[in-house]
This record gives structure tokens, sequence and C-alpha cells, in this order.
């Protein structure tokens, strides 16, 4: 059986981490950003797939462990992906551009350099892939995000990418907030009886940031102690 059975194409600030805990509520174990900062020992490969597209990437080793994925970075390796797991499900969860740029402006964009800032070197290199693949590769460089209309043209160019690319017998495009009952269909799956989950809203985010940062001071005060 392929490691990945399901791939969410949908950019972060996307329902994503609602659908990681739905997912894993399926049976699945659910790749996303927020595992890597439990465990970055994959960051580095992410950044090297990403420089070196020419080079096959080992997909196997990189998710090992995990049957689905949302979030970046896997949203950047969609082309090699769907060539490695021409048999995952595609999910594509998509928003209102104006609603997800405020979002994402104010979590991933506002609070990156403020993590970076506070690193004591420990997230350097999960640093290094967020800056390399999110806030260079998916969006030119972090000085877009002032440029509202650029960034929200982009996002809606990638869904239009993936709605004609991904063949549509493997795809299932759904709003944001939608629920469980077209895709436990989609992935045949029972529907649960509990409410589908909503995760990661915008103050969530910002508390997990600012935990982090909190962490990271605490470890280097301790360090120099």
């Amino acid at each position: 059986m392929a490691p990945l059975e399901v791939i969410c194409a949908s950019f972060g600030r996307s329902g994503t981490d609602s659908l990681r805990v739905a997912l894993n509520k399926l049976g699945y174990n659910t790749h996303h950003m927020r595992t890597m900062i439990a465990d970055q020992s994959s960051a580095t490969l992410f950044t090297q797939a990403y420089r070196h597209p020419e080079e096959e990437a080992d997909w196997d080793h990189i998710y090992e462990g995990y049957t689905a994925a949302c979030d970046w970075p896997t949203v950047s390796f969609m082309t090699p992906l769907m060539k490695k797991y021409p048999d995952a499900k595609i999910l594509l969860i998509v928003r209102d551009p104006d609603s997800w740029y405020q979002s994402i402006k104010n979590t991933v964009y506002k609070h990156h350099r403020k993590v970076a800032e506070s690193s004591n070197g420990s997230m350097k290199n999960l640093l290094e892939m967020i800056q390399t693949i999110v806030l260079d590769g998916a969006f030119g460089n972090p000085a877009m995000f002032e440029d509202e209309e650029a960034i929200k043209r982009k996002f809606v160019e990638h869904i239009e990418w993936v709605k004609k690319t991904v063949p549509k017998d493997n795809l299932l495009v759904m709003e944001l907030g939608e629920g469980w009952d077209r895709m436990c269909q989609f992935l045949g799956k029972p529907v649960p009886e509990e409410p589908y989950p909503h995760t990661n809203s915008t103050q969530e985010i910002l508390k997990s940031i600012n935990d982090l940062v909190n962490e990271q001071k605490a470890a280097a005060e301790a360090a120099a102690t």
C-alpha cells in the first residue's frame, strides 16, 4: 500500500489543521506543519527536495509512517507526489480569498520573524524550510505579503491549477467548514457521529506561536545560567 492515501492540495490557513484532526479520526495518520514542529527531522529533506526538483526525492522515506498529508510543505510538492502516488485521493478546500489573506498575513507572515528571532538554534532547519518553501517559494518573497492583490492572485491561481491538473475522479473540492458527508463518501469511510472538528483559528495559532516563542526564550535563559 502506498504511504500516502490522501493528499490535501490546499494552501495553509484553509482549514488544513481541522482536516488533519478529521482525517486522523477516520483512521489516517496525517502529516501537517504542526506535526513538523513536534518532529523536525524531515525539514532538511523537504528543503533539499524543493531546491533540487531535478532529483527524485525519497518520498516513501520522507512520509514514512504517514498515510495522509496536508498543509505546507506538502502542498508545494503536488506534482511529484501525484506522480509518486497516482491513486491517492486529493482534497481541495477552498475559501474566500479576502479572509484567507487576512488569516495568513496575521499568522505565518507576521510571526515567522518573531519565532526566528527567539530561536536558540533548535528550529534552524524548520525555519529555513518555511522560508525556502513557503515565504520565498509559494509567494516569491516575504515582502510580497504587503501586496494583497498579488498574494490573493497566487492563492486563486493555485486553486485553479489544482482543479485543472488533478484527474476529476481523484479530486474532491470542498468549501471551508463543509463537514463530513461528502468527504467520507469520497474516501469510502463511515461518517463519524461527532461533529466535524474546527481547530486552529487565528487566535489558536497565535497562542501556539507565543507559546513556542516563550519556550525558546526559556531554553535560552536556562542555557545561559
